[in-house]
């Protein structure tokens, strides 16, 4: 039973070692509004095709 444990115990240390980490954004903009980014609203006053790529690979997180 002892080599069970340690067989076991083994494999979920490996498979938590070599999992894969997220990678992390976070962009701080001084007065930048919620809607001032195009892939919040797309009738922005100004195109922002870098964080428009960002947001369509990634997850975008909003508060509402």
């Amino acid at each position: 039973m002892s080599l069970f444990r340690l067989l076991l115990f083994s494999l979920f240390t490996a498979a938590t070692v070599f999992a894969a980490k997220p990678n992390v954004i976070i962009i701080y903009v001084d007065d930048m509004g919620y809607g001032d980014a195009s892939c919040l609203n797309p009738q922005a006053k100004f195109q922002t095709p870098n964080i428009d790529r960002l947001a369509g690979e990634g997850m975008t997180f909003t508060d509402g």
